[in-house]
């Protein structure tokens, strides 16, 4: 079935399960989950346990399991993210979906977390296709505005070629930059995820796969969010 949202926003029963009397429960949860992925125990059997502990459905698993991370690579994340006072006159490359689909959720009122290794994630996802939506360019205005601000020298955006309307969305975000006179290029790739773990520059991203290499990473999802007061935060670092 074609996707046919106009929004990135929150599912009908989310309002329940992110609801504050919940986070008692999800922020136990990250931290048994947690415990266990540091002492070596299967991301998913751990899960699983975590889950049923807890009573959790499966959205308010997948925010744990995106919250949670072992204590090393908790470490390993955080001695790699550069502060927003270093980021003028560097290059920034973006893992497109990943970063965008993020504030294009925040933007429509979903929650997004704070998570274990300080990381600002959502639970949207895109499965093989993607749609522009109404907070497409708010969104893509607001990360102009932040990299402007910041002195970020040029923006190189990296998205999945296989993914359907990725070239759409590309020329959509160079006809912005046209517009804006922004410093940005695009990049189709079979994966973005290996281009941006062996990279050089300093790269936005939230996905896990890629912030256990060596990469340095800026939080520009934070940067962008932080002064919003229409935000829906959930912190789940403890």
């Amino acid at each position: 079935m074609p996707d046919r949202r106009n929004h990135r926003g929150p599912a009908p029963e989310d309002s329940r399960l992110f609801a504050a009397d919940q986070h008692p429960r999800l922020r136990a949860g990250v931290h048994d989950l947690a415990w266990l992925l540091t002492r070596g125990y299967a991301p998913v059997s751990s899960l699983a346990i975590v889950g049923n502990r807890y009573a959790l459905c499966s959205r308010q698993r997948l925010a744990v399991a995106r919250a949670a991370c072992s204590d090393a690579q908790r470490q390993h994340r955080a001695a790699r993210v550069v502060l927003a006072s270093s980021m003028r006159g560097n290059a920034l490359w973006l893992d497109g979906f990943n970063v965008l689909t993020t504030l294009e959720a925040a933007f429509a009122g979903a929650v997004v977390f704070r998570c274990r290794d300080g990381c600002l994630r959502d639970i949207a996802s895109v499965h093989g296709t993607y749609r522009i939506v109404a907070e497409t360019e708010p969104a893509l205005l607001a990360i102009a505005a932040e990299t402007q601000r910041l002195g970020i020298s040029e923006c190189r955006w990296f998205f999945d070629a296989p993914v359907s309307n990725s070239g759409r969305l590309g020329a959509y975000l160079l006809e912005l930059a046209s517009r804006e006179s922004l410093p940005w290029n695009v990049d189709l790739v079979p994966d973005p995820d290996p281009v941006l773990a062996a990279a050089v520059e300093i790269i936005a991203t939230a996905d896990s796969a890629i912030l256990d290499h060596e990469c340095r990473r800026f939080d520009l999802c934070s940067s962008v969010l932080e002064s919003r007061a229409d935000v829906r935060w959930l912190d789940l670092s403890a």
